[in-house]
């Protein structure tokens, strides 16, 4: 881990600076010895970070969401040339330039996050180790080194040794203890934190490989985070802590109001969106009204839950619009509008009709439509049951003759 860290110490001159002038706001109220103030300072290194990933994180969202939907067509593509490798990268990196998504989005505010992430592990080895290290000079490695939190030395970790332990004014069981507790807090965060992403913000219609993999990093992430977490210093915890519960706050506002289409954190929505319409008797709300006109655009490509939210504004007395807003109506008015409409909708023929209809002849169409419209003659003394059917179809092939047209018997043959 120190030599990682040590890949970016180009950066720990910059981090040590914001630790330190954040130090300096929280010693003027805590005092600059306590771990409240340098905790905090860490804490507020996090929170400037994550408001600088916010665009990284939108584009993540719209990542993931778009390599779902690309999911189906993902995998056609690997069935169709499994025995090719280099044509089906070469299909792959045509879908998502089509589609406009990158697979490695849903990784860049992880990405970004490493560099301050393992510049604080360096600064806080360093002050461990009693080295100064940026802009934090001897006064303020002095200080910092007796900073606790719960007992616990911000530079101590879960493996050091008692001696260690002991030359920073601590005890070994009341870092451990801390460390523990912090490492199940930072692992559970980070299981609740997938585990709301997969329940609710996952459309359900669609099963795909890449959702079983989802799942599958839901229970891995937090045990590699378990078994790292025993070498990382209470600071790097705070750290990890403190962006892990971001995370899951910004991600329960993404899908509170902006769920994925056919997730149940959409049904949800729409649930709440209906009830605030039916209180109110309009739209509240631009994003609201942008997110209506979007479900009325949609037409017949709507999913199950948008249907039923129509459905229910429907028999609630409201017709939703095109720009996004409702009026009211009479709700018998409004089903049967919804009723025509959907009645409206041509059936799609089968595979074999169409490909029927595109072989046939037009004269010959014509002429079996002509034939189709025009009632049979019955002959006389046949029944309803005989007239109903064709000529043809009560002539039976006799055993061993060919069914269909005979061929004229030749002159010379015997009768």
């Amino acid at each position: 881990m120190d030599t990682i860290a040590s890949l970016f110490s180009f950066i720990t001159t910059p981090v040590s600076w914001i630790i330190v002038q954040f130090h300096s706001l929280y010693g003027a109220i805590f005092g600059p010895d306590t771990g409240w103030a340098w905790g905090l300072s860490i804490v507020s290194l996090v929170v400037l970070i994550r408001i600088c990933l916010i665009p990284l994180f939108v584009k993540q969202i719209k990542s993931m969401r778009n390599m779902q939907v690309l999911q189906p067509k993902m995998k056609a593509i690997q069935e169709r040339y499994k025995n090719d490798r280099q044509r089906q990268q070469e299909e792959m990196m045509k879908l998502y330039k089509d589609a406009g998504t990158n697979p490695l989005s849903s990784c860049l505010p992880i990405l970004a996050q490493s560099p301050f992430f393992f510049a604080l592990y360096h600064v806080l080895s360093s002050i461990a180790s009693g080295k100064t290290i940026g802009v934090i000079d001897e006064p303020l490695l002095a200080s910092a080194r007796q900073a606790h939190i719960f007992g616990a030395p911000l530079a101590a970790t879960f493996t050091d040794s008692a001696e260690k332990v002991a030359s920073l004014n601590a005890s070994i069981v009341d870092v451990r203890v801390v460390t523990a507790i912090m490492i199940v807090l930072m692992s559970l965060s980070q299981f609740y934190t997938q585990r709301q992403l997969m329940q609710k913000n996952v459309d359900l219609t669609v099963k795909t490989p890449y959702m079983q993999q989802q799942k599958m990093l839901m229970y891995i992430f937090p045990v590699i985070f378990a078994v790292m977490g025993i070498n990382f210093p209470v600071g790097v915890l705070v750290y990890w802590l403190t962006t892990n519960v971001w995370t899951m706050g910004q991600q329960m506002y993404v899908i509170n109001q902006n769920p994925t289409p056919g997730s149940k954190a959409q049904d949800q929505y729409l649930e709440r969106l209906l009830k605030s319409v039916s209180t109110h008797g309009e739209i509240r709300g631009r994003r609201r009204r942008n997110i209506l006109r979007a479900i009325v655009a949609k037409g017949p490509d709507r999913n199950d839950n948008e249907r039923k939210f129509i459905s229910n504004l429907a028999k609630a007395g409201f017709s939703p619009q095109a720009d996004g807003t409702v009026t009211k109506v009479d709700p018998a008015t409004a089903e049967a509008e919804l009723s025509g409409a959907r009645r409206q909708q041509p059936k799609r023929q089968t595979k074999a009709k169409r490909q029927q209809a595109g072989t046939q002849p037009t004269g010959s169409r014509d002429a079996d439509e002509a034939v189709s419209l025009e009632k049979p003659d019955a002959p006389a003394g046949a029944t309803p049951k005989q007239a109903a059917k064709p000529a043809g179809a009560r002539q039976q092939a006799k055993s061993g003759q060919r069914k269909g047209q005979q061929r004229p018997k030749h002159p010379s043959s015997k009768k």
